[in-house]
């Protein structure tokens, strides 16, 4: 398998650690081998301009064509909207997942308790279902 996600200008990169952490920026800017500089659409998601080490980010699949080095931020909010990038993430199985572990975590006692209940109904009725078919 091929490796296709490369550190370019344009790539939307996920903040996985620190305050920022679960949100999306852009790379606008390639400092060094070890950082980016990066920006979020402050109007979309508040990531101000930063430096960042890519020991901080994941990238993502999405890329925002037309990035020039330290394009302004109405421009690259004008390219965001454009490429419809929080769209595409919120399409992807990554932020899918992202969104169940947050809802998971958030769950209560009682709230448990009801999901593991349904998933026993949804289990027994499989065996019955794979019992009457082999019958």
């Amino acid at each position: 398998m091929v490796f296709t996600r490369f550190v370019e200008l344009g790539r939307v990169v996920l903040i996985t650690y620190g305050p920022l952490e679960g949100k999306l920026a852009v790379i606008v800017n390639i400092i060094d081998q070890n950082k980016a500089l990066i920006d979020g659409p402050s109007t979309v998601n508040g990531v101000e301009r930063q430096a960042i080490s890519f020991k901080r980010i994941a990238l993502t699949d999405i890329v925002l064509p037309g990035v020039t080095p330290g394009m302004n931020v109405k421009s690259l909010t004008k390219k965001w909207e454009k490429a419809d990038a929080q769209a595409k993430w919120d399409a992807s199985s990554w932020a899918k997942r992202r969104a169940v572990r947050a809802a998971r975590a958030k769950l209560n006692d009682f709230d448990r308790f009801k999901l593991r209940k349904a998933r026993r109904k949804v289990a027994h009725a499989r065996h019955i279902a794979l019992k009457a078919a082999k019958a």
